[in-house]
Parts: structure tokens; sequence; C-alpha cells
């Protein structure tokens, strides 16, 4: 069997470059997700987040909920992750999350999807080959309810460096 030679796979761009992202330009991201009772275990176990409400459809009821409620921060992850191919997936650095609200409970079964607008985008101060990009991203529902916004920051690599 010959070697493996990394070098013989051409390399395909991917993403968006900093010059595509105008303020106001809308994504709608096309792949939804439905979260599982499994992936909440995991999520939930893997994070150390011992809430009853992620784990004891019991207490969750007694709460008012109707079982066992997604971890919040499930939930956010999993739309920052939706968005990735329209935004970010060229790469970049990320630069955080801000404004972070959970208007709506999500529980399993619910299917989640995205959409995000570009807040402002600007030439990056410190480095020039780079643009820095705020998105205003919504997580819905299977119904359309908003269930989290936030807006998210990264540093874009920009197509012509000037």
């Amino acid at each position: 069997m010959p070697e493996f030679d990394p070098a013989s796979f051409e390399l395909q761009r991917k993403g968006h470059a900093f010059e595509d992202f105008t303020p106001g330009r809308r994504f709608v991201h096309h792949w939804g997700r439905t979260l599982t009772e499994a992936d909440n275990a995991m999520f939930t176990t893997a994070t150390l987040a011992y809430n009853p409400l992620y784990f004891n459809a019991e207490y969750a009821r007694a709460e008012g909920h109707p079982g066992i409620v997604v971890n919040p921060m499930l939930v956010l992850c999993t739309v920052v992750g939706l968005s990735v191919e329209d935004l970010s997936e060229a790469g970049g650095p990320f630069l955080g999350v801000d404004a972070a609200t959970f208007h709506r409970p999500v529980y399993p079964g619910d299917t989640i999807v995205a959409a995000s607008e570009v807040v402002d985008a600007r030439e990056s101060a410190s480095r020039p080959v780079f643009g820095v990009v705020t998105w205003h991203t919504e997580g819905r529902n299977q119904r359309g309810e908003l269930v989290v916004e936030f807006r998210r920051t990264n540093l874009v690599a920009k197509r012509r460096p000037s």
C-alpha cells in the first residue's frame, strides 16, 4: 500500500470571506437539528450541569414543564453550530458571544432552526488580513417560536488582503 500523501489532496476553500458580510445581509441556515433526550443527557453529563430540570422528569413536571428540559447551553451550542457553514466555516478566531437571551424552554423532540443577520463588519485594526464581523442569530423551534438569540463575533479572513 502506498504511503499516505496529504499534499495529493487539493484543498477546497469553504465559507465566506470578510467582503461577503455587509450589514443587513441575512442568512437562513439550511439545516435544522432535532434535539433528543440522549443529546441532552450526554451534554448535561459531559458539562457537569446537574440541574434536575435536565435529567429528572418528575422534578421538571413539578416545576410546570411537560417533562425534561433541554439544557439551554446545548440549545445555544446547537444554534451556533447550525450557523457555522454560512458564517465562520472559512476560519478565523472566534471572539465571543454577547447578549444571549433564552426566550423559552426546549424539550426533547423539538427541532431547532437558525437564521443570522450581519450587524457589523469592520476592518481589524490589529490584523490587516482580517475583518471583524458581528452577527445577530436567532434559534427557533418547529413552531417558529423564538427560543434563543445572541450576537456572535469572529475575525474573518479577507479575500483580498489590503
